[in-house]
């Protein structure tokens, strides 16, 4: 075979790399290379000023286990994600169904829907953290006319001081700017229902739940599933939210996974790097979990 030949069918097989080469170099960078930083670093022994100092061998991840916050911090991960998703995705679906109809202003009630998404997640958890100011937080000086605050300064004005009171907010302004991507999606999932099949349903004779149970629930659960399965994946990474209401305090009794990490970063670099390797475990375990429990190869055949 000529060497012409060759190099054409070479430079052939070569130009899909002009299209995906970009997208490849870039996921290898931003993607692969800190993950391989990130498990590199778990097994090495690091100053608190970052100076390497050798090897630590599995050091790291006992003096991890070792950490008594550590099973608490798990827990509340978990019940962070569960709640914040599931809450979520209800609120959602109900607003894409509103969406999806055709009443005066609609519109502007779908732009208005942005607005939490386009904004920034650290300046809207700051914004919350101003209003929930035991002092004069805007939230406080409400519940106070209401009736329900009776001092400023108390201690049952300060929502960001307790624990389960700064985790029901925090959770409050998760569900906040995460609605609007999931609304999106599910609304983006029902306009691709053809108008078709809800005419013959009803000439057929079905109810409206008949015709939302059998058509539109089904129809919907590609889109359902996509949107939850991203809402897991950024709600069990979230940070800007927990840090900048709480910082995890009081002690660490605010902090999922991500925030604990940033918290044993600032004297244990090394033990910081291996929860980073569990919590990346983590999610890769609860995305296969997901898709494996909702069968998601039968929703793309």
């Amino acid at each position: 075979m000529s060497s012409p030949v060759v190099l054409r069918r070479v430079g052939r097989a070569a130009q899909p790399l002009l299209w995906i080469g970009p997208a490849i170099a870039l996921i290898a960078v931003v993607v692969l290379w800190p993950v391989v930083v990130m498990f590199r670093t778990s097994f090495q022994h690091i100053s608190p000023d970052g100076y390497v100092l050798g090897s630590a061998g599995g050091k790291n991840y006992s003096n991890l286990f070792d950490e008594p916050d550590l099973s608490a911090v798990l827990i509340r991960t978990a019940v962070w994600v569960v709640v914040v998703v599931t809450v979520t995705m209800a609120i959602s679906l109900a607003i894409a169904q509103l969406f999806n109809q055709r009443f005066p202003g609609r519109r502007v009630a779908r732009w208005a829907l942005i607005a939490p998404w386009a904004a920034s997640v650290m300046m809207t958890a700051l914004i919350f953290r101003r209003a929930l100011d035991a002092g004069s937080g805007v939230i406080n000086v409400l519940l106070h006319d209401m009736g329900i605050v009776k001092h400023f300064n108390s201690n049952q004005a300060d929502w960001l001081g307790r624990q389960w009171s700064a985790l029901v907010w925090m959770m409050v302004v998760a569900i906040f700017v995460s609605v609007p991507f999931s609304t999106y999606a599910l609304l983006a999932g029902l306009q691709t229902i053809p108008s078709d099949v809800y005419e013959a349903a009803r000439i057929d004779g079905a109810s409206k739940w008949q015709i939302y149970r059998a058509i539109t629930l089904p129809l919907l659960r590609p889109a359902f599933l996509v949107a939850t399965l991203i809402n897991v994946i950024n709600v069990f990474n979230s940070f800007p939210i927990i840090w900048e209401m709480t910082r995890g305090a009081p002690a660490h009794e605010t902090a999922t996974t991500t925030v604990f990490m940033f918290q044993l970063k600032q004297s244990y670099i090394g033990e910081s790097a291996s929860l980073s390797v569990l919590n990346f475990g983590l999610v890769i375990i609860v995305v296969l979990l997901f898709l494996r429990a909702t069968r998601w190869r039968e929703q793309v055949s």
